[in-house]
């Protein structure tokens, strides 16, 4: 099974073309009594973190100032040969003032809202700002995988 999973291992470069082309990320945090809570978001990838919007009073953010571990993960693919994907568990750090809060909120805007122009990008990013964080996902643990490389030939 390890010569599979090596196999199908994604590079780091597989992996970036991967979160380019994928729109939403689920984020799992944990509840209070420790259960899993299951979340789906837009995103970033930047510098080797991810980074996510979401309301400052969300129960993913109440979970991650509680706990800040964290799992992430984005996928693609239709049928088993096609199944692509990573698997992060790591650290959140939440943005919630200042000039990197509306830098990364920026970065955010602009990744999933392609063709504004960047007076467009900055004023929707003040407005989040009023009532939204940022979470930075830093990686601890990262698993991946891409099943089209067990194609023949």
């Amino acid at each position: 099974m390890a010569k599979m999973r090596d196999a199908i291992r994604m590079t780091e470069a597989e992996i970036a073309a991967l979160l380019d082309a994928c729109k939403s990320l689920q984020v799992a945090t944990l509840d209070k009594d420790g259960a899993p809570h299951l979340t789906t978001v837009w995103f970033a990838y930047q510098d080797g973190v991810y980074l996510f919007e979401t309301y400052g009073k969300s129960q993913k953010v109440v979970n991650m100032r509680r706990d800040p571990r964290v799992a992430v993960l984005a996928e693609q693919g239709t049928s088993y040969d096609q199944l692509r994907g990573v698997s992060v568990q790591g650290r959140a750090e939440i943005v919630d003032a200042g000039d990197d809060l509306r830098k990364l909120m920026k970065v955010i805007v602009a990744r999933n809202h392609k063709g504004l122009a960047d007076a467009e990008v900055e004023a929707i990013a003040a407005s989040m700002i009023e009532k939204r964080v940022v979470v930075i996902v830093r990686p601890g643990k990262v698993i991946s995988w891409d099943h089209r490389k067990l194609r023949p030939g």
